[in-house]
């Protein structure tokens, strides 16, 4: 062999390689289609059928596997099912970064919700059109999204509940049904990307316990909280649903004949697929251990209906056949069903065959992206606290910011991002929304979890000779998020210590001593967390989330006044953990706003205002209705402040408590923004429906209400809590169901 030619020779082999195989990964977009099934003219169903006779047993447990390979003989490209967009294309590249789920969950606003996730799909669609081209065929570069995350978040101490719109079934559906229609796009042909409603059902930690934990739900709870949010996003047509890692009553949840059979496919008629969670399968017999191997598990699962597998089980498909745990038929029935979201996609369609072919590079973090990012952004803010110190003047003459997140850009991402050339941090912003003239000084001052390693302080002094400061303080997925994620957690991701890390508080504590200049807390996050002797020490409390790359722009914006703040807590903040239950109680008793009967630190849907919102004249079209009636509801909202501001209206119920059951002590029923000028008023209008207004009984079902239901509109959750902290008083009315 001639060693000193080889590496030519084989850099000639890598080129032809190279050449083939970009042939190959193009195929379906250039080709002229040679096979029923390549051909986008003919019907989805014959065009399923056909492929699958040309397949052998083997490939088609490939092709129910989240990596498919390619299969050269057929023309059919490899695909990646995998891909990420929870709050932006994730994990792919450069990509708009808009806030965390949980912050735009606080926008209590489904139209912006939905523009959020038509923009992510217009950067997704841009994006597959440039891999392909290249013949890449990566994970998290398909279009594919396992996204949105429609748990609910019943328990603050759950790490990952920042990628949830928050503890609500009603906010949640309507959130997670619009994201959804801007993940797909409105094309009757063609999907622009598919999206998937999970993790179903009934889960919501805790991290370390997932891939063995039983949660046990009552029948009401299962279907007044946990379920209802994936049943709007089933009749919205979402195209997947992926089934969640842990046991519910009994059952892992990938192979729940109850959850998967009963519920989903028959009683919801649901046509797209399922999709298992992450390696899901494997917990069948390392976990949860149902089955004693692989083969098991996988006959387990396609039978329940498992179409995908994200892991490494569905390879034992063939085995299982071979052992008569199952049948190639019914591969063939669960394929079919898998396929029919690829040819939607046009994944296997020549180029310009769909609409979105058309979609290129320079949509993705564009201009106009960024603006709606800054928007996102600026309706998430909740404002917890104000003493009038807000909104500042931008030309004073000296600021101070401070704190464990004032640069960090983990503090803008979360979990499930992705990345940007131009991450707006909190100092930026700042720095960004004052006058010439002025001085910004900066030092962090304190670290994110741990005490200063020299004990030193310029910063008391620093800030004491300051107009204002700005403390930027909180959390990141360092310290919550998910099991492997979050590094810096000891607790797998969970927070069951509710408390800001210590020396935060430490420091804030420093900052205020001697201080009487304004102290502007800047909270980030994604879960409540115990902010009580920061609502004492700070003059203004700004919760930003993880606000995603123009969180820091947005903050400014808020604080400068350039905006009035307008995003509501889409989640309760108790005073401290001793007010829950366990955390692996999924008894809803004594959790979130409906059942929660002790004195939060911040209550649901509760958020300042740079405006004055008050509510009057509520009026229902009649004092009393039959049980299968709607019911028309107005208010009148007045901002009797001296700013224009936005506000979200927000629409409960209450019922009267029967003896021996379980009643919601308020119920989220509707919300709408308006937009109103100082001294302006508008009216608003809703219509209470019978399946709004009924109960869910112990036993499951549904029930017309009967007797009476105080209605109330208001800023926040009614109720003297949030009364005492700044919002007016809710307009109520009492209707009767007879």
């Amino acid at each position: 062999m001639n060693f000193l030619a080889a590496p030519f020779r084989n850099k000639s082999l890598l080129s032809a390689g190279l050449l083939l195989g970009l042939q190959v990964a193009a195929h379906a977009q250039t080709a002229t289609p040679t096979a029923l099934f390549l051909d986008p003219t003919k019907p989805l169903n014959a065009r399923v059928n056909d492929l699958i006779s040309k397949l052998t047993i083997e490939e088609k447990a490939d092709q129910m596997m989240y990596n498919s390979k390619a299969i050269e003989r057929l023309n059919i490209p490899a695909y990646n099912w995998w891909n990420e967009a929870l709050h932006g294309v994730g994990r792919a590249g450069a990509a708009t970064v808009f806030p965390q789920a949980i912050g735009l969950g606080a926008t209590f606003d489904d139209d912006l919700a939905r523009r959020v996730a038509t923009a992510i799909s217009d950067e997704a669609r841009a994006s597959f059109n440039v891999t392909v081209a290249k013949g890449y065929r990566m994970q998290y570069s398909g279009l594919t999204f396992w996204t949105p995350n429609i748990n609910i978040f019943r328990d603050p101490r759950w790490g990952r509940g920042q990628e949830t719109y928050g503890e609500d079934p009603t906010l949640t559906g309507r959130m997670g049904v619009a994201f959804v229609q801007g993940l797909q796009g409105d094309d009757p042909r063609h999907l622009k990307t598919a999206a998937c409603a999970k993790h179903y059902a009934v889960h919501s930690g805790p991290e370390r316990l997932r891939h063995e934990f039983n949660a046990e739900p009552t029948p009401q709870d299962l279907w007044e909280t946990y379920l209802p949010a994936f049943h709007q996003l089933v009749n919205a047509r979402v195209e997947a649903v992926m089934c969640a890692y842990n046991r519910t009553s009994g059952e892992p949840c990938c192979g729940n004949q109850y959850l998967l059979q009963d519920v989903l496919r028959k009683q919801w008629a649901f046509r797209g697929h399922v999709v298992s969670d992450c390696w899901a399968l494997v917990d069948f017999y390392q976990g949860h251990k149902v089955v004693k191997t692989p083969a098991e598990a996988a006959a387990l699962a396609l039978e329940r209906g498992v179409n995908l597998n994200c892991g490494s089980v569905y390879p034992s498909l063939p085995e299982a056949v071979k052992l008569g745990l199952t049948t190639e038929a019914k591969m063939d029935s669960s394929l079919a069903i898998l396929l029919r979201t690829k040819f939607k996609l046009g994944l296997l369609d020549p180029q310009g065959s769909s609409p979105y072919d058309k979609l290129g590079p320079e949509v993705i973090n564009s201009a106009a992206h960024r603006a709606l990012a800054r928007e996102a952004a600026q309706k998430s803010i909740v404002l917890l606290k104000n003493n009038g110190v807000l909104p500042l003047r931008n030309n004073l003459p000296k600021y101070f910011v401070c704190g464990p997140n004032a640069t960090n850009l983990d503090a803008l991402l979360g979990n499930y991002y992705g990345v940007n050339p131009e991450m707006k941090t909190f100092l930026e912003g700042i720095v960004g929304g004052v006058q010439p003239g002025s001085q910004v000084q900066y030092r962090q001052g304190a670290l994110l979890d741990r005490p200063n390693a020299n004990g030193i302080d310029w910063v008391s002094s620093s800030s004491r000779a300051s107009d204002a400061t700005f403390v930027v303080l909180g959390i990141t997925g360092l310290l919550e998020g998910e099991e492997g994620e979050s590094i810096a957690s000891p607790t797998f991701g969970d927070r069951l210590d509710y408390n800001l890390p210590k020396n935060q508080i430490d420091f804030l504590k420093k900052l205020r001593e001697k201080n009487d200049k304004p102290i502007v807390a800047i909270i980030t996050g994604g879960s409540p967390m115990n902010l009580a002797e920061v609502h004492e020490l700070c003059d203004a409390v700004v919760l930003a989330w993880y606000p995603g790359e123009e969180g820091g722009n947005a903050v400014a914006d808020v604080v400068f006044g350039k905006v009035s703040p307008s995003g509501k807590l889409p989640i309760t903040f108790p005073k401290s953990l001793d007010q829950l239950p366990a955390y692996e109680d999924y008894h809803m008793a004594g959790r979130t706003y409906r059942y929660m009967s002790a004195e939060p630190m911040y209550p649901f849907g509760y958020g300042l205002s740079y405006a004055k919102f008050t509510y009057s004249n509520l009026k229902l079209a009649t004092s009393k209705v039959a049980k299968n009636k709607p019911v028309n509801v107005t208010a009148t909202v007045t901002n009797t402040g001296k700013v224009e501001g936005e506000e979200v209206v927000q629409l409960y119920v209450t019922h009267a408590p029967a003896k021996g059951a379980q009643t919601p002590l308020y119920a989220l029923k509707g919300f709408q923004r308006v937009k109103l000028a100082p001294g302006a008023s508008t009216t608003v209008n809703f219509t209470l429906t019978p399946e709004q207004l009924a109960l869910v009984n112990a036993q499951g079902q549904s029930v017309a209400a009967a007797g009476p239901v105080t209605v109330w509109v208001s800023g926040a959750l009614p109720g003297a809590r949030s009364v005492a902290l700044g919002a007016s008083p809710a307009a109520k009315a009492v209707l009767t169901v007879k």
